[in-house]
Formats: C-alpha cells, sequence, structure tokens
C-alpha cells in the first residue's frame, strides 16, 4: 500500500471518529434488471469488468512477481478468487465475475442487508405465515410455530445452521420475502455486486438467482465492517432454544446445540480447523453445488477467498481447495502484482460514479469504527450498509467529509480475537 495513502487514512481517521455520530446514511440505487441463469459448462467470453479488465477475462488470472508462489495445482472450481480484505487488492482470480448460481452464500448479502435494522433482543413469536414458501429440502434450524425467538437466536440460525427457515421468519419481520427480496437487490446495486440478482433471500435455487465471486467477496467485505456480522459468522457452536414443555406444572423451554457447517471453522473428520478462519458461509444446492466464501487473518494480513462449485466430487472439495488459496494467498501476498480491485460502494465512490466505475487504489479499503458505531444503533440504520456510504457532518449540518473518507479511513475491523488466534489441532 503506497504510503500517501496511509497518511491519508490515519488523519481522517481523527475526524471521521470525531464526527460519526452525526453521520448520516446515503440512499441506496435501483436494483439492476435480472440476468438469465443456465450457466454453461464454460465461461462467458466477455464478462464484466468492475474491478478491472482482467477480471472479465476467462481463464485463471495471476501476475507473479519474483519470489511469488505458483498457483495451487488441482484447482477445479469454476470460479475463484483470493482478495486482500482491506486494501482490496484481487491477488488472483479465475472466472471472477462468471454467473452463477450462489446456494446460501447468497445469505451473506441477506445478513447484510437486514441484520442492522433490528436490535438482537428483539423477540418475535412465530406464526404459520412466516414459514411459508421455504423450498422442498431447505436446510432448516428448526423454528417451531408458535413459538417465541429473539432476533439473536435467529440470526445464528441463519449464520450456523445456513437455516432457510430463520431468514423467512427475518423476512417476515422486514415486511415480508418480496420486500426483502427488493432490499437486496437494492443493496447489491449499491455494493456494486452487478452480478447479483436475487430472487430469494435464502439462496434456494430460483431461475435467475445468480451472483458471482466477484461479488460475493464485495458482499462479504461489506458485511464484515459489521460487528454483529463478525461474531455470527465466527461462532463455532450455540444453544438454539427448542420446544417448550409443561414439567411439575409449569412451561420450560429446552435447548439444543447447533454447530457451524463451515467447516474450516468447526472442522471435519477430514479437514482441519483452518488457523485464523474467521467467517463467512458456505452454502450447497443441486443447481449450486459448493459455494464458500472465507475469511482468514495471519500475521495482521486480512484475505477473503471465495470459491464456487468444484468439479471434483470428493468430501469437503470446497473447503480443500478454499485451503489451498488461502495458503497460496499469504504465500503471495506482497509478492503477486494484484490483477483487479474490490471496488468501493457506489456511496463511496461518489455521487457520479458510473456503473462498474472502478475505484481508485485508496478507495478500496473496508469500513469499520464507525460502521460498527451505526450498526448498534439499530433503529438507525435501514439502507443495511453498516456505515459504509455515510457523509459526516458538523453540528451545524456542513458537509465536511464526503462519503468516501468514511469509506477509506475505517478500513480496519477486528477479527473476533477468540477465532484469530485458533490455530490448527
Amino acid at each position: 500500500m503506497p504510503a500517501p495513502h496511509r497518511t491519508v487514512r490515519r488523519s481522517l481517521l481523527v475526524t471521521s471518529a470525531a464526527l460519526s455520530s452525526l453521520a448520516l446514511t446515503a440512499p441506496v440505487a435501483l436494483a439492476a434488471p435480472g440476468p438469465s441463469t443456465s450457466p454453461s459448462a464454460t465461461p462467458p467470453a466477455h464478462m464484466s469488468s468492475v474491478g478491472g479488465a482482467r477480471l472479465g477475462q476467462p481463464g485463471a488470472q495471476a501476475d507473479l512477481g519474483d519470489g511469488a508462489p505458483v498457483l495451487p495445482k488441482g484447482l477445479t472450481a469454476r470460479s475463484w478468487i483470493v482478495a486482500d480484505a482491506e486494501s482490496g487488492e484481487v491477488l488472483a482470480a479465475q472466472n471472477a465475475h462468471w454467473r452463477l448460481p450462489p446456494a446460501s452464500t447468497m445469505k451473506m448479502l441477506f445478513a447484510d442487508t437486514v441484520l442492522p435494522k433490528f436490535p438482537k433482543s428483539e423477540k418475535h413469536t412465530v406464526v404459520p405465515a412466516d414459514l411459508a414458501g421455504i423450498g422442498a429440502g431447505s436446510s432448516m434450524v428448526g423454528i417451531k410455530e408458535g413459538e417465541t425467538y429473539t432476533v439473536h437466536d435467529l440470526w445464528l440460525g441463519v449464520f450456523l445452521r445456513s437455516g432457510n427457515d430463520a431468514v423467512h421468519v427475518l423476512s417476515a419481520m422486514n415486511d415480508g420475502v418480496d420486500n426483502t427480496v427488493r432490499e437486496m437487490n437494492e443493496h447489491a446495486e449499491e455494493l456494486q455486486a452487478l452480478d447479483t440478482h436475487v430472487v430469494s433471500p435464502d439462496g434456494y435455487d430460483a431461475p435467475e438467482q445468480v451472483s458471482s465471486a466477484y461479488d460475493l467477496t464485495l458482499v462479504a467485505r461489506s458485511g464484515l465492517q459489521k460487528k454483529d456480522f463478525r461474531e455470527y459468522c465466527s461462532t463455532v457452536r450455540a444453544k438454539f432454544p427448542g420446544d417448550t414443555e409443561k414439567k411439575k406444572g409449569k412451561e420450560v423451554r429446552g435447548t439444543f446445540e447447533i454447530q457451524n457447517t463451515n467447516r474450516l471453522l468447526s472442522g471435519d473428520s477430514d479437514i482441519s480447523v483452518y488457523q485464523g478462519i474467521a467467517g463467512v458461509k458456505n452454502g450447497n444446492t443441486t443447481n449450486a453445488g459448493a459455494t464458500f466464501t472465507g475469511v482468514a487473518e495471519r500475521d495482521g494480513r486480512v484475505l477473503l477467498v471465495t470459491v464456487m462449485n468444484p468439479a471434483k466430487n470428493e468430501h469437503n472439495e470446497i473447503y480443500k481447495e478454499t485451503a489451498s488459496l488461502f495458503d497460496w494467498g499469504f504465500k503471495a501476498a506482497g509478492k503477486a502484482r494484484p490483477v483487479g480491485e474490490l471496488v468501493a460502494p457506489r456511496s463511496a465512490a461518489g455521487a457520479t460514479a458510473q456503473p462498474g466505475s472502478t475505484a481508485s487504489p485508496g478507495e478500496a479499503g473496508g469500513a469499520g469504527g464507525a460502521a460498527d458505531t451505526a450498526s448498534a444503533q439499530a433503529a438507525g440504520d435501514r439502507s443495511g450498509s453498516g456505515g459504509m456510504g455515510m457523509a459526516l457532518a458538523l453540528a451545524g449540518g456542513a458537509l465536511v467529509v464526503l462519503a468516501a473518507a468514511a469509506f477509506l479511513v475505517n478500513r480496519r475491523w477486528p477479527l473476533p480475537d477468540l477465532v484469530r488466534r485458533r490455530s490448527r489441532p
């Protein structure tokens, strides 16, 4: 990262922290039209160039400098990307903008959109309409009609068990599935995740529902700027409310344990917990195959890796290919020259930004401190941006720092300590 950019960020950080309580959330843009699905066996010859021209080219894209390791052998995924989560530099990618079914990785966009709206202590009693329309064979956490759950419970169900039932209950609280889908598409547009079209908020296979490795990485990066998002996606196991039963004349609510289905986080018989892993979300459906976006930190460097649909049909193959890309990325960081970047949201890139415009290198960082403040003030943050795209104002209302400045200076977001310090068992 060039020194001038770091200097600017540090100097603006003081201003941002002083004014964060006066931040105003920028409006989101209109949703993009839905693209077609049914991806072919080979990537399109021409794809989006958001983030750089090379990211729109089919095949593997890497620019190995002196001492950089070669790309991992044996990768079979249709699409993947390795990016520095903080600088936004894309270290390498393959078919990054290929529009593919996302499966439950779509829940990251759902969470990034809806999570800031409800305080975690809010309670909701489930009615039959809340669970209507859940697809056959969906992953479920075990929500029951007539039982009461906190918002905190529901988000644990979304992140740990990928519960479509939890998604539908939260969508019902958010004025319904249709409204939630509309807001998710608007938020994707705001993030410049222009390969993405949402049909079902839980990621269940649906005609014309697509995303890309690039977009899922943008969404994860945005979500990780929210403290609650970071905590939920890094939770390995938790107690979930069960049935209410009468015992000795008293009503007693049971609990049962749920475990995160992200095997780089929880481990499995043929794969170890990945050193430094801190989330984010996995998915698997008939149409999408296996999909995964992960974030990990080593020696102060935070990487994001997204892998979509490995052709190799082995147990936990999605995690094995992700782990090999993480290993490569940590070794290649500072040696491999970037082949693109993760762009800033439109509101942070500037009001005149055109669709697909590329932010400058200094605008590629994430948001953090002010974003966590906004996330804590859930009722006041209706855009789902968690503080990204904020306009900072003085008490008198004079605009002193553009939204891009807030995006620049709040680039560091702490990963959960218990996760970032975990080593391989």
